[in-house]
């Protein structure tokens, strides 16, 4: 991809709630492993975001709410005042570069382990993790959940409330509540996971309580201007099984619309499949799909620019997309102009920690963009 390209309608300005998008292109939460052990974003983190705010809009990585929801080592949340104070020092400096970000809540539920939170994890029914999950020793093998009471669940849907309400504090524009990719909230509405019997499990209306009285909760907390959801129908990643993909997402997706969240994010949207054009036709806000660009395989040379117009033509109204804006930090100038992007560097690199394989991507001028600084 060398040629300058036509006008894209990737690059018009786009309205997010209360927000004013400068282009249409949304840089994807991508969970790094760059924060300390307890949660707190790292110096480079700052560096790492502010690099790339010439996004439309940034969804930065998934942040815990709660102790017991932390999936891996080193990964953030937004539960304690030393995180919102981490996280505060990010926005502070995506802000000053002119970008706009909102933070995804993430609770792992049955992914998760105690060598890595000291708790066990929760989930809406005992059923391991099907595969091995990497914790502070190493891949170990998952242990069973322990069955979450209808009081926990009360109690966790205030945790991502005030979870909200803690990114409100560290200065993001909204939050993102993680409802895919086989977390809690995914397991809840899964067939292969969820065997309950009361009011959260069984028939569908059952199964989508919980993510709705989440989202309810997050919306009455911080304004429903200020929230997105996640979803991620018929993926299986992290050993989930939807069981009945169909029928469970037109009616999540109808119960979360009469909330009024300010977006949608589908994963791995395609638009020639019926149940995005269904989904598309329930949402009446900002849908936000992220294309499918092969999953595991590499990166399209154009960074997933073609499949991006082709979901604007099919109705989505924004783009997100993930490893070309993990590989360029200044991916929007180059799809606008129809420059070279960096290659993704070796896969490992994502998730070790330090600079290498984050902040040392050049720019087009041939060099990292410079480290920024903070005052504190």
């Amino acid at each position: 991809m060398t040629n300058a390209p036509a006008q894209s309608r990737l690059f018009e300005p786009a309205r997010l709630g209360p927000l004013d998008l400068p282009n249409r292109l949304v840089m994807a939460p991508m969970t790094r492993n760059r924060a300390t052990a307890d949660g707190v974003p790292l110096p480079m983190m700052v560096t790492h975001y502010a690099q790339r705010a010439s996004a439309g809009l940034i969804i930065a990585e998934a942040a815990t709410p709660s102790p017991v929801g932390q999936t891996y080592p080193n990964i953030t949340a937004i539960h304690s005042p030393a995180q919102v104070a981490g996280w505060r020092r990010v926005t502070e400096a995506v802000h000053a570069a002119g970008g706009r970000m909102f933070l995804q809540l993430q609770h792992g539920g049955r992914v998760g382990h105690p060598d890595t939170s000291g708790l066990t994890p929760v989930a809406p029914s005992p059923i391991p993790l099907p595969e091995t999950i990497v914790t502070p020793s190493g891949h170990q093998e998952a242990v069973v959940p322990n069955e979450l009471t209808v009081e926990e669940i009360a109690s966790t849907v205030a945790d991502f409330a005030a979870a909200a309400r803690n990114a409100v504090d560290a200065g993001f524009a909204g939050v993102e509540v993680h409802a895919a990719n086989g977390h809690l909230l995914h397991q809840f509405l899964a067939q292969g996971t969820n065997h309950r019997t009361d009011a959260y499990g069984g028939p569908v209306t059952h199964r989508i309580r919980f993510v709705v009285e989440v989202v309810r909760a997050v919306a009455a907390a911080i304004g429903p201007e200020r929230v997105g959801v996640r979803i991620s129908p018929g993926v299986t990643v992290n050993g989930i099984e939807d069981g009945d993909t169909d029928r469970i997402y037109p009616a999540l997706v109808a119960a979360l619309a009469a909330l009024g969240p300010a977006y949608l994010h589908y994963v791995f949207a395609d638009p020639e499949q019926p149940l995005f054009r269904q989904i598309r036709a329930l949402w009446a806000t900002t849908l936000v799909a992220n294309p499918v660009l092969g999953w595991g395989g590499p990166l399209p040379a154009d960074g997933g620019k073609l499949k991006g117009e082709q979901l604007l033509a099919a109705g989505a109204d924004l783009i997100a997309l993930g490893r070309a804006f993990l590989a360029n930090p200044d991916l929007v100038e180059r799809l606008r102009t129809g420059a070279p992007l960096n290659p993704v560097r070796d896969h490992g690199l994502m998730y070790v920690g330090g600079e290498a394989g984050y902040n040392d991507y050049p720019t087009l001028a041939g060099t990292p963009v410079p480290a920024v600084l903070t005052s504190r």
